[in-house]
């Protein structure tokens, strides 16, 4: 499977997930997306909640195209990381969640994880391909004794994925 077909299945999986479409995780890869996702979402609900607010309110119409901009300019500095991977997992996540609290349709989510297999599986294939891919991902947090809720990896994972979050914050209030 190509990197964008594999990056657009795990982006509407976990779309999917976090708007109540239940099913069966397609990968490995899906089922620790989901879990370190949602856990990142756990421990900063508050603060992905008034971005996504705070993006919604910006962005108007075209949601897409503006988390386009934000995924482009969050690894500006060229630190792309499965932290910040994550990170925008989980962003996408609460944004998808708030857009169907207001009445849109599963095609602007859809539209969403587009987006994420866009630019992460094509603009960002190299890094992705460097890294293993999904795999990789996958492996990435195998290596600390399997993705838990005590694992250092995971602490590591959201210490560089609040970095992530710092720049979402960043680029939306300014």
């Amino acid at each position: 499977m190509s990197c964008w077909k594999e990056t657009l299945v795990l982006a509407e999986d976990y779309i999917d997930f976090c708007i109540d479409i239940r099913q069966t995780p397609p990968s490995e890869s899906a089922k620790a997306m989901r879990f370190l996702a949602k856990e990142m979402e756990r421990q900063h609900h508050s603060r992905f909640h008034s971005l996504s607010l705070s993006f919604l309110e910006a962005c108007g119409s075209d949601p897409s195209a503006c988390l386009r901009g934000v995924m482009a300019e969050l690894v500006e500095d060229g630190k792309l990381n499965w932290g910040r991977v994550v990170s925008l997992f989980t962003f996408t996540g609460v944004l998808a969640t708030e857009l169907c609290s207001r009445g849109k349709g599963p095609e602007s989510c859809r539209q969403l994880a587009e987006t994420i297999a866009d630019y992460l599986g094509g603009e960002k294939r190299d890094w992705l391909l460097e890294n293993e891919g999904w795999d990789g991902f996958c492996k990435f947090f195998r290596g600390a004794g399997h993705v838990s809720q005590e694992s250092s990896m995971k602490t590591a994972l959201f210490a560089a994925a609040g970095v992530g979050l710092a720049g979402l914050t960043f680029l939306l209030v300014r």
